[in-house]
């Protein structure tokens, strides 16, 4: 690093401080990068953000609490000066393409090693580009079809009544269809016919396939009904 450049500034976000601290430390040991801090939650994150500026914030992107495409969000609609780039111990297409989406200037996997975090660090810092081009956009078009997906399913959820949502919650429960029938007040034959119904809704095939996405959802929640 020439004598008068000035070291690149990272924030370090992380819920496993030892990693963190770990990181810290072998980011540290480059010339031309300085760790200006080190915390380990999203809120903290965007505080730390609005103190130091720094050039890029290396940002976890499963966090308890607000995660990490949430803090990407919001450091990036603060301060659109700071590059973040999304690390993970998840190799996973779409995460690299939520967190781009979000405002991150990329995605960089934990088991990558040091040296390709650091490059990532650069590179974001300089920006340039971390991901290939192809690459990048086969990740945007997965996760347009994904959305479009749970978008459909969406609207075949909100299609059920609440009657059949009740009877997904008592499923959910663990509830027989007998004792379901009887807790609601029906015959099981009724019932067998709401369930059906269902079914047919949401284009699955099973009663435990319903559950699970209404579940998913957020239309029921076991324990609750």
């Amino acid at each position: 690093m020439p004598r008068d450049a000035k070291p690149i500034k990272v924030l370090i976000v992380d819920d496993h401080l030892a990693f963190a601290e770990a990181l810290q430390i072998a980011l540290d040991q480059e010339d031309d990068l300085k760790v200006i801090e080190v915390v380990t939650d999203g809120e903290a994150a965007v505080r730390a953000v609005e103190r130091h500026k720094p050039d890029v914030v290396l940002l976890d992107a499963t966090m308890p609490g607000m995660d990490g495409i949430e803090t990407t969000r919001r450091i990036r609609s603060s301060e659109a000066d700071t590059r973040v780039v999304v690390i993970s111990g998840h190799e996973e297409e779409l995460m690299m393409a939520r967190a781009v989406q979000a405002g991150a200037h990329g995605y960089v996997q934990k088991s990558e090693g040091l040296s390709a975090v650091a490059e990532s660090v650069r590179r974001a810092s300089h920006g340039e580009p971390i991901h290939d081009e192809d690459e990048l956009e086969e990740a945007m078009r997965r996760l347009r079809h994904r959305r479009s997906d749970e978008g459909e399913v969406a609207k075949r959820l909100d299609r059920l009544t609440p009657r059949e949502l009740q009877i997904l919650g008592c499923l959910a429960d663990g509830m027989s269809t007998d004792h379901t029938a009887a807790e609601l007040g029906m015959s099981p034959y009724t019932l067998r016919t709401h369930v059906q119904n269902v079914l047919t809704k949401l284009g699955v095939h099973s009663k435990m396939e319903a559950v699970l996405l209404a579940i998913r959802h957020g239309k029921i929640r076991p324990g609750i009904g």
